[in-house]
């Protein structure tokens, strides 16, 4: 008889989701609040514009260099490569933050592979019966 295995999150993956979630709601309300209003292009192109026109300036930069995309990439291919799960969480999260800043087609690949990555370093190593199992991730 087999019994199905069910995966359950442990604490690394339970910081992992709070993480992504949280600087996924944190990016999206940045630029809500400050990237997207039409006031704040006049506010910020003024000779003595407020501090908060600073990381707006940033986030913009990158998004038009395409850094949270590219940076995206290079970590989810880390990670599937590597199958390592802090480097899966940090793709996934800047993954997903490279969507919201319109670096789309980086950003949803490298999170893809962020995640695979992730999932593969939590997967069980196969192991045949007359083996003994071991604690290394499906690629080790």
């Amino acid at each position: 008889m087999v019994i199905p295995m069910i995966p359950r999150p442990n604490r690394g993956d339970l910081i992992g989701i709070a993480l992504t979630l949280l600087i996924s709601i944190a990016a999206y309300m940045f630029r809500d609040a400050t990237i997207a209003p039409r006031a704040f292009v006049a506010l910020c192109a003024a000779p003595h514009a407020p501090l908060v026109c600073l990381p707006r300036h940033a986030v913009l930069w990158a998004q038009y260099e395409r850094l949270f995309g590219i940076t995206a990439l290079l970590l989810g291919l880390l990670a599937f490569a590597f199958a390592n799960r802090p480097i899966g969480i940090a793709a996934l999260t800047l993954g997903v933050t490279a969507i919201i800043n319109y670096n789309g087609t980086e950003g949803i690949i490298g999170a893809a592979l962020g995640l695979w990555g992730w999932l593969e370093a939590r997967s069980p190593r196969y192991h045949p019966p007359d083996h003994l199992s071991g604690d290394q991730n499906a690629r080790q």
